[in-house]
C-alpha cells in the first residue's frame, strides 16, 4: 500500500515582482525520503524551502502537509530577539526533561547554551538554529546550508546525525562531500523549473549536462522551425492570405514560444592575473609559536612555502588557522621564532568576515571608494589588473545586473556577497592569494570554476576551508591544527590527511615529511611531543591506542548508514542484491567494531598499568 506524503506542493507558482520564481511547480516528499535541493545562487532553493515550510504564500497552488506530520525549518537568519540565552531559543517547543537533547546537539556543533543572544555571533546563532531542529527532531527537516559555520568535526557530527535519522529531510548545501554522504535522490531547481532524479548526489554534473544538451538541441531545431517559417511566410503569404492565415498564427506561436524560454544563467567571469613572479621562497617560518593569555594557539612550527604551492590549513573553529594564517603572512607577529617573507610579494586576501565590504553602501561605492581599484577622477571606472573597466560592466561578469549595482550590500544573499568578495580580489594583481572560508554559500558551479583558475593560477595559494571536496580539489599540502597548540604537516588534500594520520610519525620525532608539486624540499613540523602514555605500552601500542577511537566513530558511522538503508522496507522487493550486499557488511562492520571497541579496552587497561 503506497504511503501518504509527508508534504505535497501542488501547482505552485511565485511572482517577486518581476518574472516567475515558480510557474506550475510540483513536488512530493515520501517518509524516508533524502533529498538534495540543488541550484544556482538566486534561482529560488531558499525561497522553495520557505514555501515548503509554510512560511511565504504561493500566488497560486496548494501547499498540503500529511495529517499530524511536523515540518521543521532551519533558517539561515534565525530571529532570537525573544529569548536571553541560545539554549533557551533551542530548547523552545521541547517537552518538560528533554532538555538534553539541545545539550548533546549544542557538544557536538560545538557552541554554548549558554551563551547569551545580545553578545553571540552569527555563527553561534546558526548553529542554534540547528540544534533547535536536529533536537525536536521532526518527521520532515528543511535545512537552508546546515555546513556553513560549522568545522569539520562538527560536519562530521551532523552527518551521522542525519545518516541515523528516521525523519525524511531535505537540504541545500554546496558542500559536495556532504551531499554525496546522505542524499537518496536530487532536487534540481533551474529556472523555475524542479526536476527529480531519485539517485544521490553523485552523477549531478552529468545529469545536468545532458538535461542541458538536450535543450540546446530542442532550442536549435526550433531555431531552425522559426526561421524555414519565416521565409514562407515573406516569399508566399501574398498568394495564400486567407487559406494560411492559420499558418501565419502558428509562425506566431513558435516565436511566443521561443521568446518564453528563459536562457540559463553564465557562470561568473573569474579570472586571476599573477602578475609579476614572487622569488622562490614564498614564506619561510622557523620555530614560531604563539598564546593569548592563558590560551596555547601554536606549540613551536617551522615550515617553508615555496612558489606555487596550495597549502590548506584544516582544524576545528577556534583552534587558530586564522591565527597561524596571519603569522605567516606577517599580519601578526609570533611570540617566539622567525617568519621571512619572500621577495616581489603582492598578496591579495579574502577575508570570511566579510569586513572588507560596507553594508550599507551600494555594490557600485564598494568597488569605486576601493583604494585598489580607484581609477583617478572617474567615479564609474574601476581598475581591474591593470585596465580600467565601467563599474556595471565588470559587475556583470560576476553575475549582478545593472539594478544590484545601486543596491545596498545588505540586500544581497550570501552566495552575492562572496561574489563580490572575489570581484574586489580578482582585480588585484597579485602572487600570494590568502584565502580565508572562500567556499561559504558559492553555488557548485562557482566553486567548480573558483577551483579550476586556482590550479591555472601561476601564484601561490595558502587556504582555510572546511570544504573536504574543495581542498582535496586544490590543495598539496595540509597543516593541520589538531588542538593543543600542535600543527602537523601533511602531503596532498584533506582525504590524503586523513589517510596519513594512522601513518605518521610520533610527535616526539619529526612529523611527517611533506614535498610539494614544484619540487620543494621536504617540510618538517617541530611541534612538541604530546602527553606521553604509561610506559607500559610499546610505541606500536601507544600509536595504535590513539588511533583507535577514530577507527571506532568511523565504523559507528559507517553501520549508522547501513542501518538507515536496510531501515527501508521495501529495499528486499525492489533491490534483493543491494539488501543482501548491505546485510552483509552491516555484520561484517559490526563484527570490525566490536573487535576495535575489545582492542581498545584491553589497550587502556594496560595503559592504566
Amino acid at each position: 500500500m503506497a504511503r501518504a506524503p509527508l508534504l505535497q506542493l501542488s501547482g505552485i507558482s511565485l511572482t517577486f515582482g518581476g518574472d516567475p520564481v515558480f510557474d506550475g511547480l510540483d513536488l512530493n516528499v515520501q517518509p524516508g525520503d533524502r533529498l538534495a535541493l540543488v541550484g544556482r545562487n538566486g534561482s529560488g532553493k531558499s525561497t522553495l524551502m520557505k514555501l515548503m515550510a509554510g512560511l511565504v504564500e504561493p500566488d497560486a497552488g496548494s501547499r498540503v502537509a500529511g495529517p499530524g506530520v511536523s515540518v521543521g525549518y532551519m533558517e539561515q537568519d534565525p530571529d532570537l530577539s525573544a529569548f536571553t540565552t541560545l539554549g533557551d531559543y533551542a530548547a523552545d517547543g521541547l517537552e518538560p526533561g528533554e532538555d538534553y537533547r539541545v545539550a548533546m546537539a549544542a557538544e557536538g556543533l560545538k557552541f554554548d547554551p549558554a551563551t547569551p543572544v545580545a553578545t553571540a555571533s552569527g555563527g553561534e546563532r546558526r548553529r542554534a538554529a540547528l540544534a533547535r531542529l536536529m533536537a525536536r527532531a521532526p518527521e520532515l527537516m528543511l535545512l537552508d546550508e546546515p555546513t556553513n559555520h560549522l568545522d569539520i568535526d562538527a560536519i562530521g557530527w551532523l552527518e551521522a546525525q542525519l545518516a541515523e535519522t528516521r525523519s525524511a529531510f531535505i537540504m541545500i548545501s554546496h558542500d559536495r562531500a556532504f551531499l554525496r554522504a546522505l542524499a537518496r535522490a536530487t532536487l534540481w531547481l533551474d529556472r523555475g523549473v524542479l526536476r527529480r532524479r531519485d539517485q544521490g548526489y553523485d552523477g549531478f554534473e552529468d545529469w545536468r549536462e545532458t538535461v542541458w544538451e538536450e535543450e540546446d538541441l530542442a532550442r536549435h531545431k526550433l531555431d531552425r522551425k522559426i526561421k524555414a517559417e519565416a521565409r514562407w511566410a515573406v516569399e508566399g503569404i501574398s498568394a495564400r492570405r486567407k487559406r494560411n492565415q492559420g499558418r501565419v498564427r502558428a509562425l506566431q506561436a513558435l516565436r511566443t514560444e521561443r521568446a518564453a524560454q528563459i536562457r540559463r544563467q553564465g557562470t561568473a567571469a573569474l579570472a586571476l592575473d599573477a602578475g609579476q613572479k614572487s622569488g622562490k621562497l614564498v614564506i619561510e617560518a622557523k620555530e614560531i609559536s604563539k598564546a593569548f593569555e592563558e590560551k596555547l594557539i601554536l606549540r613551536p612550527f617551522s615550515i617553508k612555502v615555496q612558489r606555487g604551492d596550495r597549502v590548506a590549513f584544516v582544524g576545528p573553529n577556534g583552534v587558530g588557522k586564522t591565527t597561524l594564517l596571519k603569522m605567516l603572512t606577517g599580519a601578526l607577529a609570533p611570540d617566539a621564532g622567525t617568519v621571512r617573507l619572500g621577495t616581489n610579494l603582492q598578496i591579495a586576501v579574502f577575508d570570511q568576515t566579510r569586513a572588507q565590504l560596507a553594508p550599507d553602501a551600494s555594490l557600485w561605492e564598494n568597488l569605486t571608494n576601493d583604494p585598489t581599484m580607484r581609477v583617478s577622477g572617474r567615479s564609474d571606472q574601476v581598475m581591474v589588473r591593470g585596465v580600467p573597466r565601467h563599474v556595471v560592466g565588470y559587475l556583470k561578469d560576476f553575475l549582478f545586473d545593472e539594478a544590484q549595482a545601486r543596491a545596498p550590500v545588505r540586500a544581497l544573499s550570501g552566495g552575492e556577497k562572496a561574489r563580490l568578495l572575489l570581484a574586489r580580489l580578482m582585480a588585484q594583481e597579485s602572487n600570494l592569494l590568502v584565502l580565508d572560508e572562500p567556499t561559504n554559500d558559492l553555488d557548485v558551479e562557482t566553486l567548480d570554476l573558483l577551483q579550476e583558475i586556482l590550479g591555472d593560477y601561476d601564484g601561490t595559494v595558502l587556504l582555510v576551508s572546511h570544504d573536504r571536496d574543495f581542498i582535496d580539489r586544490v590543495a598539496t599540502t595540509t597543516i593541520a591544527m589538531e588542538g593543543d597548540g600542535r600543527a602537523v604537516v601533511y602531503a596532498g588534500g584533506y582525504s590524503d590527511y586523513r589517510a596519513q594520520r594512522g601513518e605518521a610519525e610520533a610527535p616526539e620525532k619529526p612529523a611527517v615529511k611533506t614535498e610539494a608539486k614544484t619540487g620543494s624540499k621536504p617540510v618538517t613540523d617541530s611541534a612538541p611531543q604530546l602527553k606521553k602514555a604509561s610506559q607500559g605500552l610499546s610505541f606500536t601500542e601507544k600509536h595504535r591506542l590513539e588511533e583507535l577511537p577514530a577507527v571506532i566513530e568511523r565504523l559507528e558511522a559507517e553501520i549508522a548508514k547501513l542501518g538507515a538503508l536496510l531501515a527501508d522496507p521495501e529495499l528486499f522487493g525492489r533491490e534483493p542484491v543491494k539488501f543482501k550486499k548491505a546485510t552483509e557488511m552491516m555484520a561484517e562492520r559490526q563484527k570490525m567494531l566490536a573487535a576495535a571497541e575489545e582492542e581498545w579496552l584491553t589497550l587502556e587497561e594496560k595503559a592504566a598499568g
